[in-house]
């Protein structure tokens, strides 16, 4: 069997004191979030923010301090079965307009509920659902005020 390793981000931004998560389509024709392959010498957090510019054009993350999710599955790449787990890390921006790569054919800025039934997996949907939880707890994001005013 075969081993990897990823990380990627669950991204979010505000606008008009709501959240909104950024899910990407992929060509596969599924609903995730932003991750990929950690490459030599990256540490996670790099990972994801490489991942992140690469995947969607977004350069201003900032990450949400104490959030960080794992996930593991399995699956089939030319008659190899490949072990993956994906660290999840949380991650702020105020940029709107994405410039997607090659790797997807959509994405989205949804509001948590939207996001929660667009996402194709339970992983995934675990993961936005712990994202949203943090977020009224996370000590450096200045999202918690237009939270608290919903």
């Amino acid at each position: 069997m075969v081993f990897e390793k990823s990380a990627g981000a669950v991204v979010f931004r505000r606008a008009k004191n709501k959240i909104y998560y950024l899910l990407l389509r992929y060509r596969l024709g599924h609903w995730d979030f932003s991750k990929g392959n950690i490459e030599k010498g990256e540490k996670l957090k790099d990972t994801a923010k490489r991942e992140i510019r690469e995947e969607t054009g977004i350069k201003d993350v900032k990450f949400i301090k104490g959030f960080k999710e794992r996930i593991k599955y399995f699956y089939k790449f030319n008659d190899k079965n490949i072990s993956k787990i994906v660290v999840f890390f949380l991650a702020e921006t105020k940029t709107e307009k994405i410039k997607i790569s090659f790797e997807h054919i959509g994405s989205e800025w949804l509001p948590y509920e939207q996001a929660l039934k667009q996402l194709t997996f339970l992983k995934a949907k675990d993961i936005l659902k712990k994202s949203n939880g943090f977020l009224p707890k996370a000590k450096n994001c200045a999202i918690k005020t237009a939270m608290r005013e919903n």
